[in-house]
């Protein structure tokens, strides 16, 4: 899990070939008067979803883990909690791996939250697993997901 300002960015750019474009689409975007829906970026490679949904309590919120798929999580208008724990840790899962979604859920506990707040990004590999939306009231966010490589 990385956890920074939207104005350090460009440091994470060596870490993935698309990252630098992912962060560009953000830079380009006007987030605040963006509608709610996915676009492709880079084809299937790098796409963003701005998301409008309420947040919730922490005992609510399930980890997840994806393993085609980076996130690159950014809040827009509120802060937004996030639940971690590694991949190695979680023994819980839900139900199995749902391949065509690329998501597993896991009914363990977090082993540490972070709050990130508009104008900071926090990036997920498949290694990271995550509980977002952990708050209280609606947000707008956008998620990027970076085709892992």
């Amino acid at each position: 899990m990385i956890v920074d300002n939207l104005a350090n960015a460009a440091r994470y750019f060596s870490l993935h070939p698309l990252f630098e474009k992912a962060f560009e689409f953000i830079k380009q975007t006007d987030i605040d008067g963006a509608e709610a829906g996915t676009v492709e970026i880079d084809g299937k490679q790098l796409k963003a979803s701005i998301v409008k949904t309420r947040l919730k309590a922490a005992k609510e919120a399930k980890l997840e883990t994806h393993k085609k798929y980076i996130d690159i999580q950014i809040p827009v208008t509120i802060a937004e909690t996030f639940g971690w724990k590694s991949l190695s840790g979680l023994s819980e899962p839900e139900s199995g791996y749902d391949k065509e979604n690329d998501i597993e859920f896991f009914l363990d506990a977090p082993s540490s939250y972070v709050t990130v707040v508009p104008g900071e990004f926090v990036i997920f590999s498949p290694e990271d697993g995550h509980a977002p939306l952990i708050g209280n009231g609606e947000t707008k966010k956008i998620i990027i997901k970076v085709a892992v490589v």
